[in-house]
């Protein structure tokens, strides 16, 4: 990485589950690097979803780097999801035509619930077979797949955890970490916001400034996917030897499923 900068950059490590991306400073140009991040990022920059593109290059070893604006600002807390931008900007993502054209550009496959269903049969553990809720949970994801229709699939960011809405000092609201994105339903989107951040007395009005009403088939959808993730999130935690995160999604599934 700190061949493309002189060395009077400073670049450190930003974190993150990859470890691909970097913090590079050098008096008052800073800039966010990352190396082989979403073939979509372009899109992304140009809709201004995600702070701005300022340069890609590829590296001798075939590595691409992006490197973006580095803005100051927050990530969003829980009780700022129900901020109207929330619903505004994920309602920006889902209808955009220039990132659901790049995504198919690309080859990703539309999102099936018959897919995420196998996925999720395939992937748990015995041991987890026999706990109640998840087993509570796998007969409602069957009883249910034949009533999960969508009429139109989108663009889909699949985490939209509040660490990943960035708030900057200008007031600008983004989302960034665009790795697992997917064409899919919406409701994917929208049930694990919903469900993990909005009181339920409080989804009409939500849903209303998305754009959408919630009607008794959204809310099938929601609850369809939102268990569907629950499970993945459960096998994945058990996988790493995480149990009290792993406990904290089964409470989670509980709560859904009651």
């Amino acid at each position: 990485m700190e061949h493309f900068f002189g060395e009077e950059w400073e670049i450190v490590p930003a974190g993150g589950a990859t470890g691909e991306a970097y913090f590079a400073q050098f008096e008052q140009q800073r800039l966010f690097l990352k190396r082989n991040s979403s073939p979509f990022l372009a899109v992304l920059s140009a809709e201004g979803i995600v702070p701005k593109l300022v340069w890609t290059k590829r590296m001798e070893n075939g590595d691409v780097v992006t490197a973006q604006q580095w803005l100051n600002g927050r990530e969003l807390k829980a009780v700022d999801m129900n901020d109207e931008r929330v619903a505004k900007l994920l309602n920006k993502i889902h209808s955009s035509k220039p990132l659901l054209a790049m995504l198919m550009r690309i080859g990703k496959p539309p999102l099936q619930p018959e897919s995420l269903l196998n996925m999720v049969n395939t992937q748990l553990d015995p041991s987890l077979r026999h706990h109640d809720y998840v087993q509570k949970g796998l007969q409602f994801l069957h009883t249910s797949i034949e009533q999960i229709d969508c009429e139109e699939v989108t663009v889909c960011h699949c985490d939209v955890n509040h660490n990943n809405w960035l708030l900057t000092e200008d007031n600008q609201l983004y989302l960034i970490d665009w790795d697992g994105a997917m064409i899919a339903d919406p409701a994917i989107d929208l049930g694990m916001l919903l469900y993990w951040y909005i009181p339920e007395d409080q989804w009409e009005e939500w849903v209303q400034r998305y754009g959408l009403q919630l009607t008794d088939h959204l809310r099938l959808r929601m609850k369809w996917y939102v268990i569907a993730q629950t499970l993945h999130f459960i096998q994945w935690h058990k996988s790493k030897e995480r149990y009290s995160e792993m406990d904290k999604w089964i409470e989670f599934l509980t709560a859904v499923l009651d």
